[in-house]
């Protein structure tokens, strides 16, 4: 259904994640092993000693240098090799590949795909995550899944009334028509759903402190292959945006997936809520990650069992898809542009 997309810049940690200790991880099939130099700058490089193939996210630090936990070949940042067991003599080919990183907006990307090719100025912005007027919640969830199953969840909001009822779901999300639109140019899909008059579900209700019934947008950015934004507005009924474009009388979530490949069939969900309600406020923060990340389970689970499903299923299966999934077709329509590419 979909194939991996090279040449691309993908979420590969938190900040927070990389420090002194060795973090592995594995992008588009390739093994990356993270961490920082004692200037604090993030490395990134393949996970794999060229002599026998030892994870380097399993060895040790000497300094800025990686040390193979197996025989001691040690790795400048580089990725050059600078020792080698028993010899004085470093192979000419005994090193291992440096990838391009960017840190930005408490992300760390790396670039999968050929060195000379990295633009960082081609990565999307999220400045809310690291903006003083919003306060963020954060996690990261595996999915045995591939990832463009999660592409399609994230573009059809209409199964948060089945899958999430009692979370964020409400009838109205599945009722209310979604409008599509694609920006070729700038390769982004865009699907907005807008809800007047409508009930506001436990997850805003307790967060917002909003009473009654809503006005709620849902408006959708995807930028493929692996950023999805949520720009999310709740209001009590009828109150609108001022003509001069003044919002503050409403609640805005800004919530974003970093959607990063593993394997063919498995899948990082980085996902993150950032808000400009309740700033500050630790059982807002408390209540808004049990909340999501329980939301975010049930999506690992139901697309756990969709990828077993698509498995056992025979060549050429035909799927039937409707107006919610317009979305959706683009998405994959702009990946297989991509991956072509």
């Amino acid at each position: 259904m979909t194939d991996f997309v090279r040449n691309q810049w993908y979420v590969a940690a938190y900040s927070e994640e990389v420090g002194e200790p060795l973090l592995g991880r594995t992008i588009l099939g390739e093994p990356i092993v993270l961490y920082r130099t004692q200037d604090g700058t993030a490395v990134a490089l393949s996970d794999r000693c060229v002599h026998r193939r030892y994870p380097l996210s399993l060895s040790g630090r000497d300094g800025d240098r990686i040390v193979c936990g197996y025989h001691g070949f040690t790795y400048e940042p580089s990725g050059a090799c600078v020792y080698v067991p028993g010899q004085t003599r470093i192979p000419r080919t005994a090193r291992v590949p440096a990838y391009p990183v960017v840190e930005q907006d408490s992300l760390v990307w790396v670039w999968i795909g050929e060195p000379e090719r990295a633009d960082a100025g081609t990565i999307p912005r999220v400045p809310w995550l690291s903006s003083p007027a919003y306060t963020t919640v954060r996690g990261m969830e595996p999915l045995a899944a591939r990832y463009g199953l999660l592409v399609d969840n994230l573009l059809d909001l209409s199964h948060e009334t089945y899958l999430h009822g009692g979370y964020i779901g409400t009838p109205e999300v599945a009722e209310t028509p979604i409008t599509t639109e694609v920006d070729e140019g700038a390769g982004i899909v865009h699907v907005r759903r807008r809800m007047k008059d409508v009930e506001c579900p436990p997850f805003y209700a307790k967060s917002t402190g909003i009473e009654g019934r809503i006005d709620r947008w849902q408006d959708i950015e995807y930028h493929p292959p692996g950023l999805y934004l949520l720009h999310s507005r709740i209001a009590p009924t009828g109150v609108e945006p001022g003509p001069d474009g003044d919002d503050s009388a409403a609640c805005h979530a800004e919530i974003v997936y970093a959607i990063t490949p593993e394997t063919a069939n498995s899948t990082l969900d980085f996902w993150m809520v950032a808000r400009d309600f309740a700033v500050g406020d630790e059982e807002v923060s408390d209540y808004l990650a049990k909340s999501n990340h329980t939301v975010v389970m049930q999506d690992v689970v139901a697309l756990n069992a969709l990828e077993l499903a698509i498995a056992g299923e025979p060549d050429g299966y035909q799927e039937l898809s409707i107006n919610i999934d317009t979305g959706g077709l683009a998405a994959r329509r702009l990946l297989r542009k991509l991956a072509g590419a």
